[in-house]
């Protein structure tokens, strides 16, 4: 059986006030949906700070980016809930 990626990803560096808000609230949906998520630092990285620098935290959901700066708690859930098609 392989591992099933996580469909969040929290793109973030460290030192960022609004990515520990962010961190916590991905933590309150994961634990109401059971779905994992990881957190990527951009730090060192230049191409994920060119694309999310001036933007942090970024959630990227199924690898497309679903918000930036603050987590929108219940879209997110929303999201996560849908049916997927």
């Amino acid at each position: 059986m392989t591992a099933v990626e996580p469909r969040l990803t929290l793109i973030t560096r460290p030192g960022c006030h609004l990515c520990e808000v962010a961190r916590e609230a991905i933590g309150r949906v994961a634990a109401v949906t059971g779905d994992r998520w990881t957190e990527v630092d951009v730090t060192g990285d230049l191409e994920l700070e060119r694309d999310y620098g001036d933007r942090l935290p970024v959630v990227l959901l199924d690898g497309r980016e679903h918000g930036y700066w603050r987590v929108e708690e219940e879209r997110l859930l929303r999201d996560l809930t849908a049916p997927r098609g």
